[in-house]
């Protein structure tokens, strides 16, 4: 079979050598019959075409600017079946790949264990990237077997060159990873999962593996960034975080602008990828719709990428960091309990901060205004007090309220989360210029709690009547000193009467005497990651903020929490 692959390889029609003339085996297979013009649109401009063995059998390939075609070869025989037969139609059928899809193609060689070079030249690769169900995307490899050397390399050499012209596909990425992510295992994921594919798509990195908190930002901000295509971070939310804020205060400093003070933040030039290497990995899943490394990895080799919308959240005029959302009252005091027990393993330390708030529950005195998204969405379909902004609200200009507040969520981006299929706010996006605004007010514990339990079953989670849904551009909050608030675990700093407010921005913790200003700022940053409206019920999304409550609600709702 490959001997005749062989003798017939360029005597095909629209091919490189087309005209020449071939001779005629005088036994052996019987003649095959091959149309006489390319099975191709003719809006598709023919590159190559040959006969190549694709699976066992020997097919007409057709080599196009933006697709390649494949059909096995019909023999000419007298007891060849008759025309229509429903089986010989089937295997007669064409197949194609979309170029677009294509990453890498190699010379396929046959080796010896020892040998490293040279070899018996079997045909070419091709490595394709193929997507498949619930947002994965997963490579796989087609063989086209053919003995002639000179043919496959003039194949090889116009499939690269249609790689190159895909701009937006990474050359060279600086890669950052956390080895503390997780249960340590980010460096293990990068080498054994993530480089092997790098370098079968031939692009070059360059590795840091952090060192401490607060590495990776230092290191962007003063690091030279011209000879990189993008970003890589591998490891879990925290990672990400810091890396996002790294690129955004690089970005102001390039363009001059005073990081004190970041009114109008410019964008960033490079894309960000994350790789999932944490425990909950909300922003990875939000982006890839699944926390699927290999996903990761295809969506950075592919180019895919989109814009994102990010905060600034700044007090008394000063800048204080970017972000994507944030929780004030319960998250802040819960996260901040639990960075004062460090000392235990990361999942009881969670759990015990999450049982002792919920304990010492006490709401938050404070005044929230905010400014009215231009377009309207529904957070959710029965929401009680579900907000609907309206042009007459944004031309009001700002909005106020006042009383006692238990949690305050402000999320930017959705952010999707294996142990819930949808989230907080199911139609929120990455990129729609708004925030969500979701406010508890002061109610009983067993509500609250019967509150957070509906986070795991999905069903009218805002349908209370403490809880209210906004849709916002930009949010103050100005907590009140309360002298009658228990302080609890928190502390007052210096010999001011005002204390230290915690709160959680996308799992850090900060800590604001003052007001708060946060501001949405539209398509702010690029991420490597599919197109919302290509990925599959991806209306079904979690805020960073929704994994702490629903952790709570799983945790505690069979605790009799009024015995605390």
């Amino acid at each position: 079979m490959l001997r005749l692959v062989r003798a017939r390889v360029s005597a095909l029609p629209g091919g490189p050598e087309a005209g020449k003339q071939t001779e005629r085996p005088k036994s052996g297979p019987p003649l095959v019959l091959l149309p006489s013009t390319p099975p191709v649109p003719t809006t598709e401009r023919i590159l190559q075409r040959g006969i190549f063995e694709i699976n066992g059998r020997s097919c007409d390939v057709v080599l196009s600017d933006s697709a390649l075609r494949w059909k096995p070869i019909q023999p000419e025989h007298p007891a060849a079946p008759a025309v229509g037969n429903s089986k010989c139609d089937f295997l007669s059928k064409e197949e194609f790949i979309e170029l677009k899809d294509l990453f890498s193609v190699k010379l396929k060689w046959r080796r010896s264990a020892k040998q490293q070079k040279g070899g018996t030249l079997l045909g070419i690769t091709l490595f394709v990237c193929m997507k498949k169900e619930q947002n994965k995307l997963k490579d796989y490899i087609l063989n086209l077997n053919n003995l002639s050397e000179d043919h496959c390399a003039l194949w090889v050499k116009d499939l690269k060159k249609i790689l190159t012209e895909f701009s937006n596909r990474p050359k060279s990425l600086k890669v950052l990873i956390n080895p503390q992510s997780h249960k340590k295992e980010a460096a293990h994921i990068y080498y054994e999962h993530v480089e092997p594919l790098l370098k079968l798509a031939e692009i070059k990195t360059d590795v840091t593996i952090t060192e401490y908190e607060g590495h990776a930002l230092s290191l962007l901000k003063e690091c030279e960034l011209q000879e990189f295509d993008g970003i890589i971070c591998v490891g879990g939310d925290g990672s990400a975080s810091e890396v996002a804020q790294g690129l955004l205060l690089r970005a102001q400093m390039d363009a001059g602008i005073d990081t004190n003070y970041i009114l109008t933040p410019v964008r960033t030039s490079l894309p960000l990828g994350i790789i999932p290497a944490g425990s909950t990995n909300a922003l990875a899943h939000s982006i890839y719709g699944v926390t699927h490394i290999e996903t990761a990895t295809l969506h950075i080799i592919m180019g895919h990428m989109q814009t994102v919308d990010v905060c600034t959240f700044s007090s008394t005029g000063k800048f204080l960091r970017f972000g994507f959302s944030a929780m004030f009252g319960f998250g802040g005091r819960t996260l901040a309990l639990a960075e004062k027990h460090r000392w235990m393993p990361p999942n009881q330390r969670k759990d015990f901060a999450t049982i002792k708030t919920l304990a010492s529950l006490k709401p938050e005195n404070c005044e929230i205004l905010f400014l009215p998204a231009k377009t309207s969405q529904n957070f959710q379909e029965g929401s009680r007090n579900e907000h609907k902004t309206t042009e007459s609200d944004y031309n009001n200009q700002w909005q106020k309220i006042q009383g006692h507040f238990l949690n305050i969520n402000i999320m930017a981006i959705p952010c999707c989360c294996s142990m819930i299929s949808e989230g907080l706010v199911p139609n929120t996006r990455l990129n729609n210029g708004s925030m969500a605004l979701i406010i508890a007010r002061n109610t009983s514990r067993p509500e609250f709690v019967k509150h957070l339990k509906r986070y795991a079953s999905l069903k009218n989670q805002f349908n209370f009547p403490f809880v209210e849904t906004y849709n916002v551009a930009e949010v103050k909050i100005q907590p009140r000193n309360n002298c009658e608030c228990d302080t609890g675990e928190f502390e007052f700093h210096g010999t001011s009467s005002k204390k230290n407010y915690p709160w959680n921005v996308d799992g850090d913790l900060m800590e604001v005497v003052s007001e708060v200003h946060i501001k949405v700022h539209p398509q702010l940053m690029k991420l490597y990651g599919g197109h919302l409206e290509e990925m599959n019920d991806y209306k079904k999304v979690i805020g960073f903020v929704t994994i702490l409550l629903q952790e709570a609600a799983i945790k505690c709702i069979t605790i009799q929490v009024q015995q605390f």
